[in-house]
């Protein structure tokens, strides 16, 4: 059914509308991002159950306006448009006069294109964020954690858990007048196993948008992440070196997140601290590999109508048969550079500023079956589980660590693991060495991805089994 609309940001439409009418002839350009994000997250653990408001939960309003030496912005949650318009004016004042005495001001040849559109996008959830039963949503986590923990003899933790969580959005300018409800679910379950000796976890996820239905084939998930937990206890330590390797979709999500998403962020572009900007039009992978990223390439929990610069979603090739083609950009980067922006201008919250931020990063699938990739390995790994990851955009440099290793001798599976596994290497040389990959393309937005060290925001990421060269340790 179709989700609500938010009461709280349609009740102050009119007064934010009439403070931009105040605004308009001061300014360039001026417009108003509103934000109403609900949402619960519900655990069971061995240890506890835990009900928690969504991470993503927010309420508030961000003012932007352009004048001659830049950008300023005021953001507030109580709407008073008298002091909202007075404070703005105090704020611009203060920034132009600042900017004009200590360094020259950022200058923007262009202000944001402001074109006439009205949009309104309202999604679906077949239970809707909010309505959603607590006590049966608790008593289904209860019940498969139960039979999970029963289950496998050696997992001492079993957590099973969702999170629901509805978006509210309105962006208002001079010209436009843009409004979007969407939810996204994100499940997850996780094991932690011992043998006495050690304890070793790994968990599972799933997620998509739409509601609390997505809970419904949980258990699966949970034994799965039992089962392999327990199966990392008779893991050993690899010897390090390098090796033809396969990613299971998970791991090669993050590579693509890691390995080139974070570098064709454009905004570190425009700061000379990404070695993308070099590479346009240039080969950067094998033909093997092409590359999506936007709100508008699938959907997933990082899909949405428009970004919080009030640009449409859209669907961004980045890299096209191995030829860096485009990069992700937000408005402010966009106009610095002269390029058109992508979608991809994202908020923390209404508190924080505007970054470019992956969306939906993935690689496209392709025609090769895992068995005809693990046949032609004389001696690698399948890489499984997506841990963490960190890349350098400046000298791209790249760590990704995989839970677990799963050791291909002659074409076959030897039922040897080992654990962890940290896939190091230059970018160009790992994206070059891509040879083949699956037609099962798969994303998963369970996690969130962070910017500096406080600015967060919802991303999914995937691709399919590839098959490629990796430093190993």
């Amino acid at each position: 059914m179709q989700l609500k609309t938010s009461a709280f940001l349609m009740r102050q439409k009119e007064t934010l509308k009439a403070i931009i009418d105040a605004l308009k002839n001061e300014f360039r350009f001026v417009s108003i991002l509103g934000t109403d994000v609900f949402g619960t997250s519900y655990s069971v653990m061995t240890s506890g159950i835990h009900v928690r408001p969504s991470p993503a939960t927010e309420r508030g309003f961000v003012l932007r306006v352009m004048q001659d030496t830049g950008f300023s912005e005021y953001s507030f949650n109580v709407v008073d448009s008298d002091h909202v318009c007075r404070r703005m004016r105090e704020i611009a004042g203060e920034d132009r006069a600042r900017f004009l005495k200590t360094h020259p001001a950022v200058v923007y040849d262009r202000a944001p294109a402001d074109e006439s559109k009205t949009l309104v996008h309202i999604g679906e959830a077949e239970i809707l964020p909010g309505e959603e039963d607590p006590e049966a949503i608790l008593a289904e986590l209860t019940d498969v954690h139960d039979r999970v923990k029963e289950k496998y003899a050696q997992v001492v933790q079993v957590m099973a858990a969702i999170e629901v969580t509805q978006v509210n959005k309105m962006f208002l300018s001079p010209n436009r007048d843009l409004y979007q409800s969407y939810a996204y679910a994100n499940v997850t379950a996780m094991a932690a196993a011992s043998d006495g000796q050690s304890v070793k976890t790994d968990y599972l996820t799933k997620s998509g948008t739409g509601g609390a239905e997505w809970l419904k084939g949980i258990e699966p998930i949970a034994e799965e992440a039992a089962r392999r937990a327990e199966e990392l206890l008779k893991s050993e330590k690899i010897d390090p070196g390098t090796y033809d390797i396969i990613c299971t979709p998970d791991f090669t999500g993050l590579i693509a997140h890691e390995a080139f998403g974070h570098g064709a962020e454009m905004d570190m572009f425009v700061k000379q601290r990404a070695k993308g900007a070099e590479y346009f039009n240039k080969r950067i992978a094998s033909d093997a590999v092409t590359m999506h990223d936007g709100a508008a390439s699938c959907d997933e929990v990082a899909s949405y109508a428009f970004d919080d610069e009030g640009n449409l979603a859209c669907d961004t090739v980045i890299i096209d048969s191995g030829i860096f083609v485009q990069g992700m950009c937000d408005e402010l980067s966009a106009l610095l550079l002269d390029i058109k922006p992508t979608g991809n201008g994202r908020r923390d919250s209404w508190k924080r500023k505007a970054y470019t931020r992956m969306t939906n990063t993935f690689f496209a699938p392709g025609d090769n079956s895992l068995d005809e990739m693990i046949r032609g390995i004389d001696h690698g790994y399948i890489l499984e589980g997506a841990t963490s990851g960190m890349e350098d955009p400046k000298n791209w440099g790249i760590q990704c660590v995989a839970t677990k290793g799963r050791e291909i001798v002659d074409g076959r599976l030897t039922g040897r693991i080992v654990s962890p596994v940290y896939l190091t290497g230059y970018v160009p040389d790992l994206l070059a060495s891509i040879t083949a990959s699956s037609p099962d393309l798969k994303l998963s937005g369970a996690g969130y991805c962070g910017k500096g060290w406080k600015e967060w925001v919802k991303v999914s990421t995937g691709g399919s089994h590839i098959k490629a060269k990796g430093i190993l340790n």
